[in-house]
């Protein structure tokens, strides 16, 4: 079964194509004529690239993907039944668990997902660095999985007991994106946070934000208590 080192930084590929073309309107036909072969060369070696890629990109890239898609929906279901053990290496039937699905597949979108759910997996096994590792490289999209990939860091934080670090996480949470659901929920951990702390006027704050903000919110039904406690300094 792959592993990996726990604690590296993410892979980084950054790829950049730089055309500069710079074309004196007197000298144009003379450097044409002159340099015929090399414009035909360069001009060739462009159109490789370009069809290696789509050739990439439509017989190697996307069935990868669905193979990988395929490969992961058995790991799935036991991240869902709460099977962190399983859906990380053996989630049965033959099928790969998350950490062969980054490995064997690496470069799929569905790889970049195996991570955010090795990183949830490894939180709620008690591994944290390993959950910090594997969040950390996670690369969030949309408008939901960002603020899920930073509240776990978070947790992963608090978990650790660096609950500095644990609070600007659920910060960034709270702000990254609204969310009637997830912005309420992190601000209140926010607040729970900042109470631990001994930051009473912060945590107010942040608990009567969310009762002006998010009225109708899952978290706005006990936070009433909350203000109460700290208006009244219980």
């Amino acid at each position: 079964m792959a592993r990996r080192k726990r604690n590296t930084g993410g892979r980084r590929r950054n790829e950049e194509t730089l055309v500069d073309i710079v074309e004196a309107r007197d000298q144009a036909q003379g450097f044409v004529e002159q340099n015929q072969t090399i414009i035909l060369g360069v001009l060739t070696a462009v159109i490789v690239l370009i069809g290696g890629w789509l050739a990439y990109k439509n017989f190697v890239q996307e069935p990868k993907q669905r193979e990988a898609v395929e490969q992961m929906y058995q790991a799935e279901l036991q991240f869902e039944r709460d099977s962190f053990v399983q859906a990380l290496t053996n989630p049965g039937g033959g099928y790969s668990g998350f950490l062969d699905i980054m490995e064997n597949y690496s470069g799929t979108p569905a790889a970049n997902l195996a991570k955010y759910y090795a990183g949830v997996s490894y939180l709620q096994l008690g591994q944290f660095d390993a959950a910090i590792s594997y969040l950390e490289e996670y690369n969030a999209d949309g408008r939901v999985l960002p603020i899920t990939k930073l509240g776990a860091l978070g947790d992963a934080y608090a978990e650790k007991g660096d609950l500095d670090k644990a609070l600007s996480y659920y910060k960034k949470a709270a702000n990254a994106e609204e969310n009637d659901i997830l912005t309420p929920y992190y601000m209140m951990k926010m607040g729970m946070l900042q109470e631990k702390q001994g930051n009473t006027d912060a945590a107010l704050s942040a608990y009567q934000d969310i009762k002006n903000e998010y009225p109708t919110s899952a978290a706005a039904t006990d936070v009433e208590k909350y203000i109460a406690r700290l208006s009244t300094g219980e």
